[in-house]
C-alpha cells in the first residue's frame, strides 16, 4: 500500500486497517492489544528516543491549554503511562478527580504502578475501557484528553460520540495525535524516519520491529487535520479547531459541548 493511501476507516462492513493490513473488524482490538502488550515496558523510554523528548513540549501544550483547575474532573483516555494524568492530579488538587483510562491491561497497569510510586493517591482513579463504548455515567467531566490514542481505536466515530456524551455541557475534548506534515518537504524527510529509523529503533531498543513498524504505519492510515475536525463536528462537537505541531506532524484537536 502507497504510504500517502488517503484515510480509511473501513474498507466494507466487515474489515477495517490494521497498519497498511486489512482485517476483520472483530479482530482488530486483538491485534492492536498485542501490539501495546509488547511495547508497555519500553513505551516512555521509546517515546522519548523516537521524539527525541519533544514529546512532552507536546504534551506540556496541552495540559497548559486545557483550562484545567481546581476541583475539575478530568478523563485521560488511552493514558498508557500517566504522562498526562500525573500533571492534571497536581492541578485539580483533592476536590477533583482524574480518570486515568487505557484499554490495555498493560498499559493501564505500568500507569498505575508508576503514580503510585510516585505518591499519587486519593484524587486518580484507574479504568480499564473501550473508548468506543465508555462505561461512565453522561455529563461527568470537564475534560477528556486522549493523546496518540485514537489512530489505533477501530471505530473512531463511535469513541467520539461516546467521549461526547461523558463531557459536562461546556466541556472540552482534546485529541493530541499524530497528522500530516504541512512543511514543504517535511513528508519525505517523515516517510525516511517512519519506515526505515523508527522499526529499526524498536528492534535494538524494545526488541520488536514489527509493533513499530505498526504504529508507523497506523499514523498514515488516522485522519488528517482537516477530516478528524470534520469527524469530530459530526459527533456534535462545537467551536472544533486544531492547532499543528512539528509542521503538522502532531495535531491537537480541541471541541466543546454546549
Amino acid at each position: 500500500m502507497p504510504k500517502n493511501q488517503p484515510h480509511s476507516e473501513t474498507n466494507d462492513s466487515s474489515t477495517t486497517h490494521f497498519g497498511y493490513e486489512n482485517v476483520a473488524v472483530a479482530d482488530k482490538e486483538e491485534k492492536v492489544a498485542e501490539v501495546f502488550h509488547s511495547v508497555a515496558d519500553k513505551y516512555d523510554v521509546m517515546n522519548d528516543l523516537m521524539s527525541a523528548g519533544v514529546h512532552r513540549l507536546w504534551k506540556r501544550y496541552t495540559i497548559e491549554t486545557s483550562g484545567a483547575k481546581k476541583g475539575d474532573t478530568i478523563l485521560d483516555l488511552a493514558g498508557g503511562t500517566g504522562d498526562l494524568a500525573i500533571k492534571f492530579t497536581r492541578i485539580v488538587g483533592s476536590e477533583g478527580l482524574v480518570t486515568l483510562s487505557d484499554i490495555n491491561e498493560s498499559m493501564l497497569e505500568n500507569g498505575r504502578h508508576r503514580l503510585t510510586n510516585m505518591g499519587i493517591a486519593g484524587n486518580i482513579e484507574y479504568v480499564q475501557a473501550n473508548a468506543e463504548d465508555l462505561p461512565f455515567e453522561d455529563n461527568k467531566y470537564n475534560i477528556v484528553t486522549m493523546a496518540f490514542g485514537l489512530r489505533n481505536v477501530t471505530d473512531k466515530a463511535a469513541a467520539l460520540r461516546s467521549i461526547y456524551r461523558c463531557l459536562k455541557p461546556g466541556g472540552k475534548l482534546m485529541v493530541l495525535e499524530f497528522s500530516k506534515p504541512v512543511l514543504p518537504g517535511l513528508s519525505t524527510i517523515y516517510d525516511a524516519y517512519s519506515f526505515k529509523l523508527l522499526p529499526l529503533i524498536g528492534k535494538v531498543v524494545a526488541n520488536d520491529e514489527d509493533s513499530y513498524r505498526y504504529l508507523a504505519e497506523s499514523i498514515r492510515m488516522h485522519p488528517d487535520q482537516e477530516s478528524l475536525k470534520t469527524m469530530f463536528e459530526e459527533a456534535g462537537f462545537e467551536k472544533c479547531s486544531y492547532h499543528n505541531m512539528t509542521g503538522g506532524v502532531v495535531a491537537l484537536h480541541i471541541g466543546y459541548k454546549f
